[in-house]
């Protein structure tokens, strides 16, 4: 009897041990899991035939941060571009080209530890970089807060919601983006407790802060961010809003719902300039 027992108590220790060390594993490196960075810029706006402006501004803490600013001739609306997790600016030439067409100014820029950026990524960072974005647009360029449009896609959701929440721009536009990080964590990981992600990222407490138009674009087939948080993230807006459903994967929905996507910004800056005049 005590032999079956001891046979049993083996593969429990075992499991038990690779648990932990899991979790260690998973704990430590959890940037790793959340940011994935390339430093290679590989192309730029001329290469869709698009003028455009390569800068280098910093942040409060004087890391530099590369952009590149888009201009439209005419245009009175400038879109402040919060890319997602992975790759950088050099990865986003297809949203440029839709959101330059549809007459504004595109400001897109790389968080600290991307593409040309300095430094390295966290949570905290990621906000200050996108103030210190919104910043240069306000004091360098000399763009009016509410002729500003702030877009966040997936990562670049939260983010935006974040920045969003604290002044008042001409709208906020969030696409694919999730509830907070520890609801998607729990979704990826069930397995790890939720008071060992030390990511926050909550894009629904920033909403409560958030009283202008704002619109929500979210694929019901995402393959990454599942399409419920787009929900929950639409019932935790305040008014004005507008949620808009598409079809396709998470990194490429915009562009194989390309009509759809198209008539939902349109409507969406028709209306606000409407509301305005």
């Amino acid at each position: 009897m005590q032999t079956f027992i001891g046979l049993l108590k083996t593969p429990f220790i075992i499991l038990t041990c690779a648990y932990i060390i899991l979790i260690v594993l998973l704990y430590t490196y959890q940037s790793k899991l959340v940011y994935f960075p390339s430093k290679n810029i590989n192309t730029n706006p001329e290469a869709i035939g698009l003028v455009y402006e390569s800068i280098i501004f910093q942040a409060d803490d004087k890391t530099k941060l590369h952009a590149w600013y888009i201009p439209k001739k005419g245009a009175k609306t400038t879109l402040l571009f919060l890319h997602g997790n992975g790759g950088n600016i050099s990865h986003r030439l297809d949203s440029i080209k839709i959101f330059n067409s549809l007459e504004m100014n595109v400001f897109i820029f790389d968080y600290r530890g991307y593409g040309n950026s300095e430094g390295e990524t966290n949570e905290q960072n990621t906000y200050d970089d996108a103030r210190s974005a919104w910043n240069y647009l306000l004091n360098n360029k000399k763009i009016k807060a509410e002729d500003i449009i702030i877009f966040g896609r997936s990562l670049g959701g939260t983010i935006a919601a974040n920045l969003a929440s604290s002044l008042k721009a001409k709208a906020i536009i969030l696409e694919s983006t999730f509830t907070t990080a520890k609801e998607f964590a729990s979704d990826v990981y069930p397995f790890v407790p939720g008071f060992l992600v030390h990511f926050t990222y909550e894009t629904t407490r920033y909403l409560k802060d958030i009283n202008y138009p704002i619109l929500i674009i979210h694929s019901e087939d995402d393959d990454i961010i599942p399409f419920k948080y787009a929900k929950a993230i639409f019932e935790n807006a305040n008014e004005p809003k507008k949620f808009v459903k598409i079809k396709g994967s998470h990194n490429y929905g915009f562009l194989q719902s390309k009509d759809i996507y198209l008539d939902a910004l349109k409507n969406f800056l028709e209306k606000i300039d409407r509301s305005r005049q």
